[in-house]
C-alpha cells in the first residue's frame, strides 16, 4: 500500500461512484470496513465480467488498511486498473477515494489487490477469450 503524498490521483477507470449512507456506517458516523470492502469486489467483478465477457468469481483479495475514516455522506469513487490477465484469472487494483464536505480534495481511502476467475454455468473455470 502506498503513502497518501506519493499517490495524489487514483490509478485506473473510475468503475463505481456511490454515497456512504447512514445505513452503511456505525455509531460514530463512520462507514462499515466490511461494507467498503463488498463496494470494491462489485466494482472490481464489474470490470473483470467485462474483460472475461462473463460471469467471474472473486478468488483473493490483497491485504489493504485504512488511511482515512469515511463519514456518511461522502462520495465515494472506486477505480479500478487491470494489473494482469492471464489463461482464465484476472487480477485488477481498486482504490477507494472519497470526496466529503470536510475536505476540499479527494482522499485516498483504500485499495487493494483482487483476484477474479472467469467461470461458466456451472461455476467451472473457463478460458478467457482474447
Amino acid at each position: 500500500m502506498q503513502d497518501l503524498d506519493q499517490d495524489p490521483v487514483p490509478r485506473g477507470e473510475l468503475a463505481l461512484k456511490i454515497t456512504a449512507l447512514p445505513r452503511d456506517c456505525n455509531s460514530f458516523g463512520d462507514i462499515y470496513g466490511g461494507w467498503l470492502v463488498g463496494q470494491m469486489d462489485i466494482a472490481g467483478t464489474s470490470t473483470a465480467a467485462r474483460i472475461a465477457r462473463g460471469r467471474v468469481a472473486t478468488v483473493a483479495i490483497d491485504r489493504m488498511g485504512f488511511m482515512v475514516p469515511v463519514p456518511v455522506g461522502a462520495q465515494l469513487g472506486f477505480h479500478c486498473q487491470v494489473q494482469d490477465i492471464g489463461r482464465s484469472s484476472i487480477t485488477i487494483l481498486v482504490e477507494v477515494w472519497s470526496e466529503d464536505h470536510s475536505h476540499d480534495e479527494s482522499r485516498k481511502v483504500t485499495e487493494a489487490t483482487f483476484v477474479f476467475v472467469a467461470i461458466d454455468d456451472r461455476g467451472r473455470t473457463r478460458v478467457i477469450p482474447s
